[in-house]
């Protein structure tokens, strides 16, 4: 199930499993996970784009391997927060993505991650080579853990 609200997308989860964070690009998607107790999220790796099927294949093995509970989708909003075209790209690769998973999929606005990234991976040296092969799962670590803390708020406030 899809969920536009974070808080419901909390409710969905069951407890003490880890959450994957996908940071969805044209060409690759960079996969992030949580550890059990929902509080780090830790780049894992970033999966080579061809169709959707085997995308989709590709997610399912890593998500069941994983034991992964929920996916958290980076939802990339322009500046102003409008949806443009690579918004509505994620939005249907979710409600495809719904289709073949049973877990619940939030969406996180990610404007900025790749940035935030990118200045992380500068900060640690890391060379132009590198970066390209990890910023997108660097990203995609922002995005969950944005999520993340988002996440022990509502919890504390429960």
């Amino acid at each position: 199930m899809i969920h536009d609200d974070i808080a419901e997308f909390a409710a969905a989860l069951p407890p003490m499993r880890a959450i994957a964070g996908l940071d969805l690009g044209t060409r690759t998607i960079g996969v992030a996970v949580s550890d059990g107790m929902r509080s780090v999220a830790t780049p894992l790796e970033t999966i080579r784009r061809r169709k959707f099927g085997q995308d989709a294949q590709a997610l399912l093995a890593l998500l069941e391997a994983r034991r992964i509970a929920g996916i958290v989708l980076g939802l990339p909003r322009n500046m102003d927060g409008s949806e443009g075209p690579r918004c509505q790209s994620t939005r249907a690769f979710a409600r495809n993505f719904a289709a073949l998973w049973d877990g619940p999929i939030a969406f996180w606005d990610e404007r900025l991650s790749t940035v935030a990234a990118e200045r992380a991976l500068l900060e640690a040296d890391t060379s132009r080579k590198r970066r390209a092969e990890v910023i997108d799962h660097v990203a995609a670590s922002y995005i969950l853990q944005g999520a993340l803390d988002r996440l022990q708020y509502i919890g504390s406030q429960g």
